[in-house]
């Protein structure tokens, strides 16, 4: 078998103290991120949508396979139908299908089957996971580790939407397959979350919870 290419890793090491104050700084920052269930209309460029898709995309990912498509949806008449569509699986969800637990866990975050997110934001992104891809010659091949790959994307998405000073929202409508439907995606490929992003609104609220401490989070061995 042929040796992979390998080119040298660019790497700088940093003084510890500019890496203390980096770290701090980030952390400052980060802690401000809050999901926003209430969004302004105001557009946001696509070329900002741009970046923080390349910043997704930057993700590590099993086997490098890179298992996501993005679509990006602005269209006021495709959001319309996306929320249509959504609020008709919530309905039924929040009133048939979801667990009290489910219900009470949610209960002190204010979410319901409404979902103006959906219509009022600027940009609605639906990540799509590749269950498979389908070879040159017409075979399938799984890919491995697909949903942690994805969810890590995520991750890096959100940071970098609220670190350039947008907001966003995970939303998953419960079950998805509308979306595929809607966006026209081929049979590889699995609604996997909804973000909407733009800036919230001028009186948006978010819930009064605290995240847990660092003692609550982590173990040292």
């Amino acid at each position: 078998s042929m040796e992979p290419a390998m080119i040298p890793h660019e790497f700088e090491r940093l003084d510890p103290e500019v890496m203390a104050a980096r770290a701090a700084e980030l952390g400052r920052v980060m802690q401000r991120r809050r999901s926003v269930r209430s969004f302004a209309t105001d557009p946001v460029p696509r070329e900002l949508i741009e970046k923080a898709l390349l910043i997704a995309g930057s993700a590590p990912s099993g086997a490098h396979l890179q298992p996501w498509t993005w679509v990006a949806v602005s269209d006021p008449e495709l959001k319309r139908r996306i929320r249509e569509a959504a609020e008709a699986e919530e309905r039924d969800f929040y009133e048939h299908r979801a667990p009290d637990e489910w219900l009470a866990a949610l209960a002190p975050l204010g979410t319901d089957a409404v979902k103006t997110h959906l219509t009022d934001a600027p940009w609605v992104l639906v990540l799509f996971r590749h269950r498979w891809e389908v070879l040159a010659d017409g075979t399938r091949r799984k890919n491995y580790y697909s949903s942690e790959s994805c969810g890590i994307a995520v991750g890096f998405l959100l940071a970098a939407i609220h670190q350039m000073g947008l907001a966003a929202l995970t939303h998953t409508p419960s079950p998805m397959a509308f979306l595929a439907a809607i966006l026209e995606r081929p049979s590889n490929e699995q609604a996997y979350v909804v973000i909407p992003v733009g800036y919230p609104a001028r009186d948006a609220v978010v819930p009064d919870i605290q995240r847990k401490s660092l003692e609550q989070i982590v173990v040292w061995r």
